[in-house]
């Protein structure tokens, strides 16, 4: 959803070529694959079939991978997105091999360092020449690491620039006929992040949550490859499944998601780009985490944090906004579909 848009720029420029590596740390069919067909990306012009595995792991093989590509291509920038593990360790090979580095999407911060994503932002930014920020607050955070304000520039937002430019073709997504939810009258939920889904507790929480808000509203829960393997391991699958009321789904691709984002009474997540669609959709959403990178989904958006993942006040939360007590939020700034035409052309200006 980031490339995506960049990519497209690049390619109406005519001094500028622009080549995709695909390193396959998201493996699964549905959360990779079809992302390239929706988003219309050409294949990748490398895919290094990194997979699964610890971070340290999955760090070594792109690297080890990455390099020779880097040596044969020669380019002017690498580019690169988020906060994942491939976003540092194809940043750190680039800087180990002397060629320039861009962030799309620097400078946010949960500060929460037990958080692998923070320490991939942290170390990425550190080591970038040119920094593409989301959000204003962003700055603050790259200012006080001392980070050079003459590499830092405030463009916007490749995501929404993916979903600005997508809808129309969002919006012809039968999904809801499929699932046999009604508009506005259904909550969409993701998880995944192990500090939810990698305990009993923290598992057996969510399903004490959906279970009793399913009573009230039925419930879409497209299902990360993580989340199901650690519901089957604490042999907790069953008990999510055999709620009626809870659609269970495989990942879906992007033009659904979106779809059934755009049409949900609520989301809950612990994502942190559905905090940013979710607050251009101006859909209510529910983080359950303790901080979030994204403040900005805060302070002007519909996002509301739950600081710890308690049955209680989770369903408080829900039923709140489930009643229309929720935050209306505004768009934040430069969050116009045109962030990626900023950082090509400023680009362009360094090569």
């Amino acid at each position: 959803m980031k490339v995506a848009p960049l990519h497209r720029a690049f390619s109406n420029e005519k001094n500028a070529i622009s080549k995709i590596v695909h390193t396959g740390q998201h493996f699964d069919q549905q959360m990779s694959d079809i992302f390239f067909q929706q988003l219309e990306l050409p294949e990748p012009d490398y895919y290094l079939g990194v997979g699964s595995g610890t971070h340290s792991q999955m760090t070594a093989e792109m690297m080890t991978k990455f390099e020779p590509i880097l040596l044969q291509e020669k380019p002017d920038f690498v580019v690169v997105v988020g906060d994942v593990t491939s976003t540092f360790a194809c940043a750190l090979t680039a800087k180990r091999n002397n060629f320039k580095v861009a962030h799309v999407e620097a400078g946010l911060r949960s500060f929460d360092r037990t958080m692998p994503e923070e320490i991939n932002r942290i170390l990425t930014d550190q080591i970038s020449d040119l920094l593409f920020l989301t959000e204003s607050s962003a700055r603050n955070n790259l200012l006080n690491e001392n980070v050079d304000d003459a590499k830092i520039y405030f463009t916007g937002n490749c995501m929404i620039d993916s979903l600005i430019y997508y809808l129309p073709k969002i919006e012809k997504s039968n999904i809801l006929l499929t699932l046999g939810v009604v508009p506005q009258n259904y909550i969409l939920v993701t998880m995944h992040r192990p500090g939810n889904v990698d305990s009993r507790e923290g598992l057996e929480k969510i399903i004490k949550i959906l279970d009793r808000l399913s009573k009230d509203i039925p419930i879409v829960f497209p299902m990360h490859p993580r989340t199901k393997k650690n519901l089957q391991h604490f042999d907790l699958l069953h008990k999510i499944q055999s709620n009626q009321n809870i659609h269970i789904t495989e990942p879906l691709g992007y033009l659904e998601f979106i779809h059934l984002m755009h049409h949900s009474k609520l989301i809950m997540t612990d994502s942190g780009g559905v905090q940013e669609e979710s607050t251009y959709l101006k859909v209510p959403c529910l983080t359950f985490r303790k901080s979030t990178e994204r403040p900005i989904t805060i302070e002007k958006g519909t996002n509301q944090l739950l600081d710890d993942l308690e049955v209680d006040t989770a369903i408080e939360a829900a039923q709140k906004c489930l009643s229309g007590n929720s935050i209306t939020g505004i768009i934040p700034e430069l969050w116009d579909g045109n962030a990626a035409n900023r950082i090509v052309k400023i680009m362009m200006s360094y090569a």
